[in-house]
């Protein structure tokens, strides 16, 4: 759902504002709800997410995040799932993750949506790589296919049930083939 304002507002305007549920994005100058999770959406997000994290985590190499506001580039994204290296992760004095991350994600994951526009979609996943992302991935749990973006502008499909997936240099201890992936939805 896009948002109007009544004047336009600014990137630091709209951080201000209260959030909302599910979150709002600022484009362009223009405010964008994200479309309200669904069954195949929030189980490959929460299942993808804690695999990742199961293998990356516990070594220090990066931290998978879901929903996780990232603001850069005059945009104000949330990615289903933002993964950050271990050494990028914004931290307070005292150590602890930050609450504010004005960075991209080192891999950014967006799950579509059936009625989701897959445009708008892309374009954030093309603005993160256009600054610093290393690789994005579009979900697709209809078609049972993921879309990979490569920094080098690369562009690959991945759906035969065996491809195992690309994934950026840093997250090469974590490995999955589509059926597996795709075979959370069965359970």
């Amino acid at each position: 759902m896009v948002q109007t304002p009544a004047k336009p507002i600014t990137l630091d305007e709209f951080l201000k504002l209260p959030e909302t549920k599910p979150a709002s994005e600022f484009i362009d100058g223009e405010i964008i709800q994200k479309p309200i999770p669904q069954g195949k959406h929030s189980t490959v997000q929460l299942d993808l997410g804690a695999a990742i994290n199961l293998v990356l985590k516990p070594q220090h190499i990066a931290r998978a995040y879901t929903e996780l506001r990232c603001t850069f580039g005059d945009r104000s994204v949330v990615p289903d799932i933002s993964v950050f290296t271990w050494e990028r992760i914004p931290r307070e004095p005292n150590g602890e993750v930050s609450n504010t991350f004005a960075i991209a994600p080192d891999w950014t994951i967006e799950i579509l949506f059936p009625e989701q526009n897959q445009t708008k979609v892309i374009r954030n996943i093309l603005h993160c790589l256009a600054h610093g992302t290393q690789m994005g991935w579009l979900v697709d749990p209809e078609e049972k296919l993921i879309f990979v973006y490569s920094a080098d502008s690369h562009i690959a499909v991945f759906e035969a049930p065996e491809h195992r997936l690309p994934v950026p240099a840093f997250a090469e201890p974590f490995g999955l083939t589509i059926e597996q992936l795709f075979s959370w939805l069965e359970a």
